[in-house]
């Protein structure tokens, strides 16, 4: 094996109150020595990161904000797309020397539940267990592969498992232009439904529209006259709610009676829960149950993550399906924004301000 170089890794040495504080504070980028393979296990794998998602997980996971809370120090980075370097003797004859792989971030970095925990992607070198390694999509590149997963498994189990979302039917997606929103509107298409996206700028909704969604409606507070004019005064059957706050409220105006309503997220009120891992959330979303009772609508929590802990059966379906359109090319991830591994303050500042449509990666072999 050809000796591996020192790199780079970033390190979130201590949890801060709120993202941004953590950004300022706790986030910094140091000397990474190549991992000792002669400490590693057999079915280890060295994976030499060529580009790393910057996600909104990543984001709140630095302030403790997220369900999952990491150990600092630790190195963040969920997803990641790079090259074997190094396997060990019991990974077998599925992964060899050279392949470009995609890191599942369930099963290993800062999401997983192992001793694989401490190798996020936002490094020059991560080490995951065999398993965890997927082979990227034919024609891809590194920065859409590690785009995959967590977008298109969030929008598939919301969409499909948990909405049940139907050819014929009509969604209303929050948030279009982010990462999961984006992958919901592909999803959304590919099942046959008419897809109505909301997002900040008409701009950003061009990319939405060029993505497959039917009719866009620049968010500006009210959806309820716009979404009823689209459908016929009826409004929609499904709405992806990846947004949150006063936007939830307006799109449970815009719904059919009978409707479905999947609460996916809450990325325009991030501070919900306590800061610096503290358990509870003392400024907690609220919805109108008077509206949810008139329209005898069905809320439904769509927790991905959790869901599966809690019944791992229900993935392999997913992955499959996922996978199969991905190689297809029925579904494809959009990254409108690249950094070097040493601007990650910039990259982390870029995804929480908004700036980013689709995805966001740094990629660790450049300054």
């Amino acid at each position: 094996m050809t000796p591996l170089e020192t790199g780079q890794r970033v390190v979130v040495s201590e949890l801060g109150e709120t993202p941004l504080d953590a950004i300022e504070h706790f986030v910094s980028v140091v000397e990474q020595p190549p991992p000792d393979p002669a400490t590693l296990a057999p079915g280890d794998v060295i994976v030499e990161v060529k580009s790393a998602s910057v996600g909104w997980v990543d984001l709140i996971m630095s302030s403790g904000q997220y369900q999952h809370v990491p150990d600092p120090p630790y190195t963040p980075g969920l997803e990641y797309a790079g090259v074997v370097r190094w396997k060990g003797s019991a990974t077998g004859e599925r992964l060899q020397l050279g392949d470009r792989v995609i890191a599942d971030g369930a099963l290993t970095g800062p999401r997983s539940l192992g001793e694989h925990r401490r190798w996020g992607g936002w490094a020059r070198w991560a080490v995951a267990p065999a398993e965890a390694l997927l082979p990227l999509p034919a024609q891809w590149s590194f920065d859409e592969g590690c785009n995959l997963l967590g977008n298109y498994e969030t929008a598939y189990h919301c969409l499909i498992a948990r909405g049940q979302l139907k050819a014929g039917e009509t969604v209303l997606i929050l948030g279009a232009s982010g990462a999961t929103g984006l992958a919901a509107v592909q999803i959304a298409k590919l099942v046959g439904a008419t897809v109505i996206a909301t997002g900040r700028s008409e701009a950003k909704l061009d990319l939405v529209r060029a993505h497959g969604a039917d009719h866009v409606i620049v968010t500006q507070g009210e959806l309820k006259d716009p979404v009823k004019a689209l459908t016929g005064g009826r409004g929609v059957d499904v709405v992806y709610d990846g947004v949150g706050g006063a936007t939830s409220v307006e799109a449970l105006r815009a719904t059919a009676f009978g409707a479905r309503f999947l609460i996916v997220g809450w990325a325009s009120t991030p501070l919900v829960a306590r800061g610096k891992g503290g358990r509870g959330a003392p400024n907690v979303n609220q919805l109108p149950t008077n509206l949810i009772i008139m329209k005898s609508l069905d809320v439904l929590g769509c927790p991905t993550v959790i869901a599966t802990l809690r019944d791992p059966a229900i993935r392999a379906p997913r992955l499959k399906q996922i996978l199969e359109w991905a190689e297809q090319g029925k579904i494809r991830p959009h990254v409108s924004h690249r950094f070097p591994l040493g601007a990650i303050r910039q990259a982390m500042l870029a995804k929480w301000s908004g700036e980013v449509t689709g995805g966001c990666v740094v990629h660790p072999d450049t300054a």
